[in-house]
């Protein structure tokens, strides 16, 4: 099909992605007369300008003798350290996979097997963030690589928080799974626009739904843009089509990418995988960090090269736990000779306001760097036991 003889099939096709998003679609109908975004109590004369947090858990298991112990694995991620604040000395809080991210956006150390398929019930980074500050769903969105597991990690069942307070979800193929699929067989695949195209289109939305109230028109003409945008980013640019040893992160940093660009959400979460690979595989694991290193280096290109997020806009990266010393009889790495290696992880976070080119070299906690992302953006996560990050501000 084309753009210009079946846009109402594209706009079919994004009510339906809405509908298969984690927490009630897009959120993006709504109109945005949410309460503000509170200024955050920061130390120092001058109030940093953190509006935006971009926090990704490089879940999976990573050493640090693969990241910054082999900078020309991670060069991204090494000038990101260069600019912002390097932490070598991060402390785990658990050993198996699902537990220990948990208690990256819970804060507080979970006791879970790496088997357990349940949602918590210690609030998460995002409900704090959606309670305190009165984000809408479409200001907290979570991508993630590891399947339904993953999806644990967007709410819990705290009763004073839960799902009214969840992150909007997607998994590592983002919209790209089954049911989406299905639709896309039965409409084909949209054509990106010409510009004389584009504007014709601007000018129909602006005819469509119009109500007595301004505001309320103009937020549903730019949200279903976005809406569309998004859609057709998707399916143009092939984030459907990656594949490699990395192929289910790059889907979730490609969805990342695209939801900060497009949407510049408050906070936008992201969950990898697929380092796992290490345990039968050192190569393969090498090969996943070069290549999430450049895909993050990707996400934080278009942060600097967008003036609307360029100063405004803190990243966080931090695995949940390493991997063991030595290597197993396959060649690869397992997680369970409580080495050094294995409990402590190297973090990096860079941002407005932020130390720049320093290394602290004292312990921290990865149950910190929630805390600290909480606190730059103005919320209180009042049951965590992580506290700020030491000397992360300039």
């Amino acid at each position: 099909m084309t753009l210009r003889s079946n846009r109402r099939d594209v706009l079919k096709l994004g009510a339906a992605a809405g509908a298969l998003t984690g927490l009630g679609g897009w959120g993006l109908a709504q109109d945005g007369r949410g309460r503000t975004q509170s200024t955050p109590a920061m130390e120092g004369d001058e109030a940093p300008t953190v509006k935006r947090v971009i926090f990704i858990a490089m879940a999976g298991g990573v050493r640090t003798r693969e990241t910054f112990g082999t900078p020309a694995n991670v060069p991204n991620l090494q000038m990101m350290a260069d600019d912002g604040v390097l932490y070598p000395r991060m402390r785990t809080s658990n050993l198996g996979h699902f537990g220990a991210t948990m208690s990256i956006f819970t804060g507080i150390s979970e006791a879970r097997g790496i088997r357990d398929n349940a949602r918590g019930t210690d609030p998460t980074m995002f409900e704090y963030l959606r309670k305190d500050l009165g984000l809408r769903q479409s200001d907290v969105w979570v991508t993630t690589s590891g399947g339904p597991q993953q999806t644990n990690y967007s709410y819990s069942v705290h009763p004073d928080y839960g799902p009214k307070y969840g992150a909007n979800t997607l998994d590592g193929d983002g919209i790209f799974n089954k049911e989406f699929k299905e639709l896309l067989d039965t409409y084909g695949r949209p054509k990106a626009m010409e510009e004389s195209e584009q504007d014709l289109l601007d000018k129909v939305r602006r005819g469509i739904g119009r109500t007595e109230d301004k505001a309320e028109n103009a937020a549903a003409t730019e949200n279903a843009a976005k809406v569309e945008r998004y859609i057709l980013e998707e399916l143009t640019r092939g984030t459907s089509t990656l594949r490699g040893a990395n192929s289910g992160d790059a889907k979730a940093l490609r969805v990342a990418r695209n939801l900060v660009s497009l949407f510049k959400p408050k906070m936008t979460g992201v969950v990898l995988q697929n380092a796992d690979i290490a345990h039968g595989s050192f190569n393969g694991y090498s090969e996943v960090i070069r290549r999430n290193d450049e895909a993050i280096g990707e996400i934080w290109t278009a942060v600097k090269e967008d003036p609307e997020l360029a100063d405004s806009t803190a990243i966080f990266v931090l695995p949940e736990f390493g991997r063991n010393k030595d290597l197993n009889s396959r060649r690869g790495l397992d997680h369970g000779d409580g080495s050094d290696d294995l409990r402590y992880v190297s973090g990096v976070a860079w941002g407005p306001g932020f130390g720049k080119g320093r290394v602290v070299k004292d312990d921290v906690r990865t149950i910190d760097a929630m805390y600290s992302a909480c606190d730059a953006l103005g919320a209180s996560p009042e049951l965590a036991k992580g506290q700020k990050l030491k000397r992360l501000l300039a």
